[in-house]
């Protein structure tokens, strides 16, 4: 199973001006940094926890329906399917209606199922099942606090170290505040 995003985030979880009141900064010499380290910072919160912080789409493409009917789906919180579809031997889509399919928006990771048997077969043995999702905890105001601080604190820790190698790891303090919203494998 793989995933890809269809529909990147309309906003961030912390405004420039937000931004700019937590790093003490009183200029706009570096906004368009700030601005991109704020996107930079979520991302890495997302990647870290498995989750979307702000609503996004993403499509799930699998190669055959699970055995016991369900879809996991990461990053979590799912919140809608906006559309399924299996493509046929010649590739065409052939949607399926969303109806089919109960969904799970309470579990972390989400579940999408359906009752075994019942969906047609893809004609193509790979990527033939695509299903669009929308996920994340909706806009700004509503992702938990600790997640908006670990964006603070990451953004703060680009901006004062900058060229610092972010694959070493999440500063101690974003660490701490993400590690309850981690979404463990399925």
């Amino acid at each position: 199973m793989s995933s890809m995003l269809l529909v990147a985030p309309a906003a961030e979880p912390l405004s420039l001006v937000e931004a700019k009141q937590f790093l003490r900064v009183d200029h706009d010499d570096d906004d368009a940094l700030i601005a991109a380290l704020i996107a930079a910072a979520r991302r890495l919160v997302e990647t870290a926890t498995r989750r979307a912080l702000i609503t996004q789409t993403w499509r799930i493409v699998r190669d055959a329906w699970p055995a016991g009917g369900r879809i996991r789906v990461l990053p979590a919180p799912l919140r809608t399917l906006v559309a399924a579809r299996i493509h046929d031997a010649d590739g065409m889509p052939r949607p399926i209606p969303v109806g089919a399919f109960a969904l799970d928006t309470a579990a972390a990771p989400g579940v999408i199922a359906a009752a075994p048997g019942t969906l047609p077969a893809p004609g193509l043995r790979v990527a033939g099942i695509a299903l669009d999702v929308t996920v994340g905890y909706g806009a700004a105001a509503d992702v938990p606090a600790p997640l908006v601080q670990a964006v603070r604190l990451w953004l703060a820790h680009f901006y004062e170290a900058r060229g610092v190698d972010a694959a070493a790891g999440p500063p101690p303090a974003v660490a701490a505040l993400i590690a309850s919203y981690r979404v463990l494998a399925p």
